[in-house]
């Protein structure tokens, strides 16, 4: 059966071939979201880098995604969507093979930043290609596979990144990228077709450039001092990002096309929705990082049988997810996403239990703990936000969510490193933040005790999420 949806008709096996090359870009992004924290410490001791270093392996990706993600997406609705989608599977893969050359950490840091440019294409225009393929009342199926290939990427990134880099070399967790990558851009260039009316939409560069300097500034300021504490300099960067981003909300809410629609905080339920997931991106995201740290670098396990013990959250999660989405539709968000945020907080505080001695069985049961309340918590707070979003803003709310999360998630790492460094005197921080490679039995207590306060400050952070998640109120939701 065809489909005349856009200005020409969409075979069967062009709706089929596009949804693929879209699954496969969502999991691809997926798999490296996961993967890559996995081989943090093993990447550490081959580049001969420290943590802070490493932390900026994360950083720059997420950073790079989160300035640009919504000016990629203008840009591919005024030249072409699908052009620039293939196009940006091209990059990542690129990028992927330059990550996997890198003989330092600052070449990782540049290459990784190429894949990030890559994989902002891919992300900002996926659904709007999904969107051109299918007409409104076909598309949530389509989307429901893509939101199957992340959480299936994800199980993937931690798996198959325990083996890579136990059996074969961290390198290969960007190898794995360039068949797939190179195959993914052929099929794309050779059967997608654009399908959709150019749009002209002004950029929003001034304000691109205000997001990117703040949280740069920030992030830099929160790491530096994760070994010189706060001084002049580092306060100096602190205070500096703080007012650019003070300064980017009141560009953005004099813009008329901004990337954050601040006008529509005003709605309760959708501004208790969005705070809601940026405090749990900010408790959160951190979270398997440090885990990962503590597995490997004090416990002294592989990669392989670090990936085990936290595989059962990312399971749980996936399967629990569609049926709190349905829940959600029936009852309204507010009450699934706050008992999701409680168990996620319930999941961080057993994790802050953990010493030199824990039995690892304690691991597996923090992270199904948390997988449960994750997977209570994102399809209700996602819905809550498309459901109660005027349709015409569909795609700012969506746009809006997915910034504020990435803005948590890109402040976590920092933060999470600074806030455990606090713990310890500074020429031990120094020492163990900044200056060695491995973490020795000497410091494996005192990193221990840091991120034990870290994981404590990520409680306390995720019971203010629970309060605006309870704070939106009941919703109204049209059958």
């Amino acid at each position: 059966m065809d489909y005349k949806f856009q200005e020409y008709e969409v075979s069967k096996k062009e709706l089929i071939v596009g949804i693929f090359v879209i699954v496969l870009g969502v999991l691809m992004s997926a798999i490296d979201s996961t993967i890559v924290i996995l081989a943090l410490p093993v990447m550490m001791k081959d580049l001969k880098a420290n943590i802070v270093e490493m932390v900026w392996v994360i950083l720059i990706y997420l950073l790079v995604v989160t300035v640009l993600s919504t000016q990629l997406g203008r840009i591919g609705d005024k030249y072409g969507r699908v052009k620039f989608y293939n196009v940006g599977f091209l990059i990542f893969t690129v990028g992927s093979a330059l990550s996997a050359a890198s003989i330092n950490a600052y070449m990782l840091l540049a290459f990784r930043g190429l894949q990030a440019l890559g994989g902002g294409l891919i992300s900002s225009n996926s659904g709007a290609v999904i969107a051109d393929l299918l007409p409104p009342n076909r598309r949530g199926q389509a989307y429901g596979y893509t939101a199957l290939g992340w959480n299936v990427g994800a199980i993937l990134g931690i798996i198959l990144g325990g083996i890579i880099v136990t059996y074969v070399s961290w390198r290969y967790i960007f190898l794995i990228n360039v068949p797939i990558g190179f195959l993914a851009t052929y099929i794309g260039f050779r059967y997608l077709r654009e399908g959709s009316p150019k749009l002209v939409k002004k950029l929003d560069i001034r304000g691109s450039a205000l997001l990117g300097a703040s949280l740069t500034l920030l992030l830099i300021g929160l790491t530096t001092a994760v070994g010189s504490r706060i001084n002049t300099f580092t306060q100096t960067l602190i205070i500096t990002g703080i007012t650019l981003l003070a300064l980017f909300v009141y560009h953005e809410a004099k813009f008329s096309d901004p990337i954050i629609n601040i006008t529509m905080l005003k709605n309760r339920v959708l501004s208790g929705s969005i705070l809601a997931a940026l405090l749990q991106a900010l408790a959160n995201y951190s979270v398997l990082f440090l885990v990962i740290m503590y597995l490997q670098g004090v416990r002294g396990l592989t990669p392989f049988n670090a990936s085990l013990l936290v595989v059962p959250g990312y399971i749980l999660g996936g399967v629990l997810g569609p049926f709190m989405g349905r829940i959600s539709d029936r009852i309204g968000a507010r009450i699934p996403a706050s008992i999701g945020l409680f168990a996620q907080s319930i999941g961080i505080y057993v994790y802050s239990l953990l010493n030199v001695n824990s039995p690892l069985w304690l691991v597996t049961l923090a992270a199904s703990i948390n997988g449960i309340g994750a997977g209570m918590f994102y399809p209700a707070n996602n819905s809550a936000v498309m459901a109660n979003a005027p349709r015409e803003h569909y795609g700012a709310a969506s746009g809006t969510l997915r910034m504020f999360a990435n803005i948590g998630m890109v402040v976590s790492f920092a933060l999470s490193i600074y806030v455990a460094s606090l713990t310890m005197p500074s020429y031990l921080a120094e020492e163990i933040f900044l200056g060695t490679s491995v973490l020795s039995s000497k410091f494996a207590y005192v990193f221990t005790k840091g991120i034990e306060t870290s994981f404590k400050f990520s409680v306390i952070i995720m019971y203010i999420a629970i309060v605006f998640s309870l704070l939106r109120g009941k919703e109204q939701r049209k059958k």
